[in-house]
Formats: C-alpha cells, structure tokens, sequence
C-alpha cells in the first residue's frame, strides 16, 4: 500500500512539474477572435452589410455566455464535463473511470473536460497528431488545463468553449451553429434544439440518426421533456438540408462586394460613405415599383444616389435580390443602352458653341438620313411630329429628330470626344453609332450615368463619385458653367416637357429639380436621372437579361421610384434653383407662330434677341449624302412613296432640284422618279450655298 501511495505521490510531482503554458487572458482571446464575416459600415457607423470573407471556417460575431440559452450551456456541461463547475481543470474520477473502461474497449475514450478542451483550442501543441493525442500531449493537455482555471473564471471557459468550438462541418461557435441549423440567435434555442447541438460536439459529422439517438438519449438522463419522435424530427430538419446562415443586416449586397475587394480596413470592418437610412429606403422603394411592373415584364432594376458637393455614394442599390439567378447581378456596373438621357450634354455642347440658344427653333418633321448602313429614319416616341419647336422645347419633351438634327449640327467627333470627358470611358469608335447617338445606342452604365448628371448640377465640374469615405478625386471642368445652367433650367421646365410627358407627372416636384427620362430601343432599358441643388439620384429597371418591357415609358417605369426617392431626400429641406453665371442674360422673346406675347428665355451673353428665328446655323444639306442611291420599292405605287430632303438652315431654305425649284422649306418631300440629280440649296438671297448628286433606281 506504501509503495502505490508513493507512486501516487511521484505522478503528482511529475503532473506538476510539467512544462507551464503561458496563456493568454480571457479578454485577449475575446479580442483576437475574428468572425469569418465582416461588416460594412455606413457613414454614421452603422452596419449596413454583413458578407462572408474567409472560406476555412464558418464563424459570426463572439457570443457573450448571457446571451446563450441556458438549456444549451446546461445540455453543454452534462454532455461533456458533469463536474464542469466542481474540478479545477482536470475531473480525476472520470479520468480513473475511462481509463478502467478504455481497459476492456477497443474504442478508447479520452475523458477530456470542457477546460481540457479549451486548452487545446489555444495552444496548437495539445492537438491530437494522426487524429489522436500521445500520452505525452495529454498529460501536457491536464496540466495546462489547471493552468488556464488559475487564471479564468468557469462562466470564461464555458464562453469561450461555446465560441471556439466546432459543431458541424465548418460551423464554428454556438451563433454560427444556431443561426446556421435552426436560423435563431443562440438564445432562443429551446430544449430539442440544445440537446442536438450539445449532441454534436462529440460527433460533428455523425449521421442523423446518431446524432437524433445520442441527442435522445441526453434528454433522458436530463429528464428534458422533448419526446424522440420530437428530436429526430429537430434533427432531421436541421442536418438534412445544406445550412445557410441569414446576415443579420443585408442592405448593399453588391457595394458590399467591391469595397471589401479594394478598400483597406481594420481587420473585419469596412468603412463606406453610404447611408443606411436612404439605402434601405430606395431599396423598399425599388422593390415596391417593380412589383407594381410585374404585368408588364420588368424584373430587375437599380438605384444609385450620389450627394453633388462630395461625390460621397448614399445609395446603392444594385438589384431588388427578388430572383436567385441575378442575386449577384450589380445593375449599376452594368451596361445598358442610353436611350435619351444623352440628349442633355448634346444641347450642352451645341449652346456651348453657340450654333443653338434655348429658344432656336427647329423642325421636328419626318427625316431620312443617308448613312452607309441605308437609310436612318429617327421617330419619336409616341410616333408624332410636333412641326417647329424651340430648343427648350425639344429637349424638355425629348424630341428625336431635333436631337438628330442637333448631333448633325454639332459634329459626332466633338460629342464623342465630350461624352468621354464625362465618363462614359467605353464608346466605341465615333463611327460605329453615326447619327443615333444623339438617341442614346451607347451602352453605358449607370454610375457613369449619375456622375455625368451630377457634373450638370456642379456646373460643368467633373469629380469622381466615391463608396469609401476620404477619398480625393481628381477633377476637370467639362462644360462652361454657361450652357449648363441653360440646359439644367430646360430640364426642371414642366411647361417644356409637357407637349410629351403632360404638367402632372412623376417629374415633377414640389421643389427645384432638374431630371431626364431615357428608353432604349425594344423597350429594353427605362432611366430616370434626375438632381436637385444636393442630391443627384438615377433609377434603371429592366431585365437583366435583356427580355423587353411591355409598354413601360420613362414615366411609368424609372420615374415614378425617381419622384419618391428624391422627395425623402429633399423632406427636410427646400432644393433652390442654382444662381445664372454672370455670362447668362435673361430676355423677353416672341416665338413665331406659337405665342404672340413674350417670355422670358435665357441666353449665353452675345447670343440673346428679342425675335425668335429658326436655327442661325450655316446652311447645308443634311439628306441626301453625296452620293446617295435611292432604291424606287416595285410594290409601293409610285406616287405613294416619298422622300424628304432635309436642311440645316435658317428658314429661308430654296431647294432646286435639276435647276427647277421644287419647294421653300427646310423639309422638302418629293416623290422620287429614276434618273441622276444635281440637288441645290440656296438661302433667302438666291445664295447657292450646297449641292449634292444622288441617284434614283
């Protein structure tokens, strides 16, 4: 008895003589732990998104043991140290008992306690090598065990056990496992729920049935009332189905994305300029405007807010997340035809150069433009001509021919070269689109798009547009301040656009601002673009693959979420129009046979009058080309098919066809016969001031 007493005396003196582990504070483990999400911040510091970023493990925020449920932390202790709260690291009964049992098993079991398990959490020398631990690591493993009681509290162990430890394949910690198994926060776990939780700790990749037996067998010794039809029907629910763990907070699923790729952060933290508030209202409203759409065949959309003096993004919403094949879609990156929200920076530059003034008149009539693809026939939207308009006119009610017109007038080469300045990096070459830029066939995208319009509301000063706060662009000036306050003013004018779009639509506001509806060809695409004195906001929907809408105009589609959207930005305070350059000179004009009394009109300073003529633009013929080959169709009668030449001139337009004068206006119809001709046009003095040659066949 002497001699086992004093072997018993020498195995403790080895136990404590074993090599100490420094481990590290309860609040320093607290600390370095690192959840596998991390969270996007708004600008005010609130999480607006929360997004997976480390594949190895499955780990959410550190769960405090008060905020566990105590049927889990009571199933926790009896399935894996009965004696948790009496032994001080190491429970030398059960330790005796396994290692009397593991005698006579050839499964032996190693009766480490929940600190003994922790131990080895912490320090990488006391995990099991080749799948099991030597007697040499166990033995470490006990006595660090009593080294880390020393130091930390039970409820410390038992927190940080439930944080750090493994339930099921890759979820890790009681809050990735309940959220992830039974979609709850770990306080809300019931007694069935708890069992199978604490069930898996041994076995995390049991089967259902083991782990509903095991689970089963726990609620019994713990005379728990859950039956074992009740278990296995938890467990089969929770284990059957591929886990998926809901974010708490998912509001910019795709700005999320990008800023966590590029931006630098303070571990699992991401600034952004966003904010939550009007994130999570343009979203609720972009949903609420395409379920309204549902019957006309839209599905997707976006909606991009951008404040106009920092360039700071407070929105970004890059889809509705309503369809699981476009979840990762960002409707804001992509690109998407124009439509008619170019036809702003194409006035821009011709008020710019000073070939228009707002009050210029131009012809919106029937046009056939030689081009060589065949012949280009510009419509407008509702299919009507509207006759002689005035530049203000045209672009308010997103006319198509003047803006035709106006490209011919300008020049593709310096709008191509001016849309680039503005962001729009991807045109292609100025050939490729001819004249139906001016119409919006561009692909663009709808950042590019915002930022363009918010230059118009900094008066021709171009800045990048920005997600991550402190970030300084660089900047330029792309229009004179001049003619964007012109064209700003043309777009917050309801009398304008109303021979389109009527007085009482969804562009207008109770307060200053200034907006562009755009629709692309096939109904494929529906902008509205629209700012106020601080907030620029852009709205697209759509199908992201392409399908066309049925019957959606820019009223009815973008417009309606633009309106709702702008007044929640503007509800606190009153958008005023911005101040007139120095170089911008109001007058009272007469418009020929429209109004007899004057209004009021603005103009770049040397280019105002009182009298109001067509375009004062030097005289050309627009169509035919040079060259041009007219093909007479056998199946139309003859004196049914037209042709009309078209004119850029001041109204005094004389047309002479073969030395005969046809006509005096700047459309012409004619009905075409086959021969050459020799095409004159000559001004209100008899001047011959172009020709051209065409063939009719």
């Amino acid at each position: 008895m002497k001699r086992y007493t004093l072997l018993g005396i020498g195995l403790w003196l080895i136990f404590c003589a074993s090599a100490g582990h420094a481990f590290p504070s309860f609040q320093e483990v607290k600390q370095g732990y690192q959840a596998s999400d991390a969270v996007l911040l708004d600008r005010n510091g609130k999480v607006i998104h929360e997004l997976r970023v480390d594949a190895k493990g499955r780990r959410l925020d550190w769960t405090p043991l008060n905020n566990v449920s105590p049927a889990l932390t009571k199933a926790t202790i009896y399935s894996e140290d009965k004696r948790f709260r009496e032994h001080h690291g190491v429970d030398w009964l059960a330790a005796a008992a396994t290692a009397a049992e593991n005698l006579f098993s050839k499964k032996p079991r190693g009766a480490s306690t929940i600190t003994m398990q922790l131990a080895a959490f912490l320090d990488d020398t006391l995990k099991p090598r080749n799948a099991k631990r030597s007697f040499a690591q166990k033995w470490d493993q006990m006595h660090a065990a009593q080294e880390l009681e020393r130091s930390w509290s039970k409820d410390e162990i038992l927190e940080a056990y439930l944080n750090l430890v493994s339930f099921r394949g890759e979820l890790q910690g009681v809050s990735a496992a309940s959220r992830g198994l039974f979609n709850k926060e770990p306080a809300g776990l019931d007694e069935g729920e708890s069992v199978v939780l604490a069930s898996l700790l041994r076995s995390p990749n049991a089967t259902i049935e083991a782990t509903a037996k095991r689970a089963h067998l726990l609620a019994a010794a713990m005379m728990l009332s859950p039956t074992a039809r009740e278990i296995r029907s938890i467990a089969e629910n929770a284990l059957s189905r591929t886990y998926h763990v809901r974010p708490r907070t998912a509001l910019a699923p795709q700005a999320a994305r990008r800023i966590m790729r590029t931006a630098s952060s303070d571990g699992r933290s991401f600034s952004s300029t966003l904010d939550r508030e009007i994130q999570q209202f343009a979203y609720e409203v972009l949903v609420k405007q395409l379920s309204l759409l549902k019957k006309k065949n839209v599905t997707d959309g976006a909606i991009l807010v951008v404040e106009n003096r920092t360039g700071n993004v407070l929105a970004y919403v890059g889809n509705a997340g309503l369809s699981p094949r476009t979840r990762y879609v960002d409707g804001i990156r992509a690109r998407r035809q124009a439509g008619s929200t170019l036809k702003p920076f194409l006035y821009a530059l011709a008020f710019e150069k000073r070939i228009l003034t707002a009050a210029s008149l131009m012809n919106d009539a029937p046009l056939d433009v030689s081009t060589d693809r065949g012949i280009y026939k510009p419509e407008n939207y509702d299919k009507e001509f509207r006759g002689m308009v005035t530049a203000r006119t045209a672009l308010a009610s997103s006319l198509n021919i003047p803006a035709v017109k106006t490209l011919g007038l300008v020049g593709m080469p310096d709008f191509a070269s001016r849309l680039r300045l503005l962001g729009f990096e991807a045109l292609k070459e100025d050939d490729y689109y001819g004249l139906s830029l001016a119409l919006g066939s561009a692909d663009v995208t709808l950042w590019e798009l915002v930022n363009a319009y918010r230059t118009l509301a900094n008066g021709g000063m171009w800045t990048g547009m920005h997600l991550v706060p402190g970030k300084k662009e660089r900047s330029r000036r792309v229009y004179e301040s001049e003619s964007v306050f012109i064209v700003s003013d043309i777009l917050s004018d309801r009398e304008a656009r109303s021979s389109t779009f009527s007085l009482e639509n969804p562009l207008a506001t109770r307060f200053w601002a200034a907006v562009k509806t755009g629709t692309s060809k096939d109904m494929r695409d529906n902008w509205c673009i629209g700012y106020s004195a601080d907030y620029t906001a852009g709205v697209w929907v759509g199908n992201f693959p392409g399908a066309p809408m049925w019957d959606v105009s820019g009223i009815t589609g973008a417009a309606p979420a633009w309106q709702e959207i702008m007044q929640y930005l503007e509800r606190g305070s009153r958008s005023k129009a911005p101040v007139p350059p120095r170089a911008v000179v109001a007058r009272a004009v007469v418009i020929p046979d429209q109004s007899q009394s004057a209004r009021k009109e603005w103009f770049i300073s040397g280019t105002e009058s009182q009298t109001v003529e067509r375009t004062t633009v030097p005289q050309r013929i627009l169509y035919p080309a040079p060259g041009t080959i007219i093909a007479i169709d056998p199946d139309i009668p003859a004196d049914q098919q037209k042709i009309y030449f078209e004119s850029a001139s001041s109204g005094n337009a004389i047309w002479v066809l073969n030395d005969m004068v046809i006509g005096k206006t700047d459309t012409q119809p004619w009905t075409p016969r086959q021969g050459r001709y020799v095409l004159v046009l000559k001004d209100g003095a008899d001047r011959r001031v172009d020709e051209v040659e065409f063939e009719v066949r």
